[in-house]
């Protein structure tokens, strides 16, 4: 594993620099540091999400995807480090099935809303999406392995599935998108 912060404010990155977990620098601004932040910004708010009463398992399932995001994250921060296993992207495949399988047949398009739960978790969704636009980016500079990519676009399924998981949880349904709704108006 890479090098571990034993102090946080070293003011070596008032520069415009950070560094990775292989002990290089690099700018602030690079794609690298840009899909690290993105990752880390959807562990955070999955934490926000685990704030909320939740059905166990779903709490159990979520807590096991802040552990792989910290993996992705640390296969990112570190060049050439290989951190996440095919088995992760696996298990969310396994949860989606066993998920949608719990759920009506989706007839037309959803809003982000519902419960306050299922709202953080479509959230938690687009910054999930905007995190692997960041690692499809990154992935056309230098080498990022395809599981990284597959992590993600997995994660953002399963998070518009849980989020219709926990409507119904909360006693509701999704909301649906009416067509020409707001221009009857």
């Amino acid at each position: 594993m890479g090098h571990r912060l034993t102090q946080i404010a070293t003011r070596t990155g008032d520069d415009g620099s950070t560094g990775l977990g292989d002990g290089s620098r690099t700018a602030k601004d690079s794609l690298r540091v840009t899909a690290m932040g993105d990752v880390d910004e959807l562990n955070s708010t999955i934490g926000v999400l685990l704030c909320e009463p939740l059905p166990e398992d779903v709490r159990a399932q979520l807590l096991d995807i802040q552990h792989d995001l910290f993996d992705l994250g640390g296969e990112l921060c570190i060049p050439g480090f290989e951190n996440v296993a095919d088995t992760q992207v696996a298990r969310l495949d396994a949860l989606l099935a066993s998920h949608n399988a719990t759920l009506p047949r989706l007839q037309e398009f959803i809003l982000p809303g519902g419960s306050r739960a299922a709202a953080l978790a479509h959230v938690s969704r687009t910054v999930c999406r905007r995190a692997e636009r960041a690692v499809v980016a990154l992935g056309h500079d230098e080498a990022v392995r395809p599981l990284c990519r597959q992590y993600l676009n997995r994660l953002s399924d399963l998070l518009f599935v849980l989020a219709r998981v926990l409507n119904r949880h909360a006693g509701g349904t999704d909301v649906l998108w009416e067509k020409g709704r707001a221009k009857g108006s």
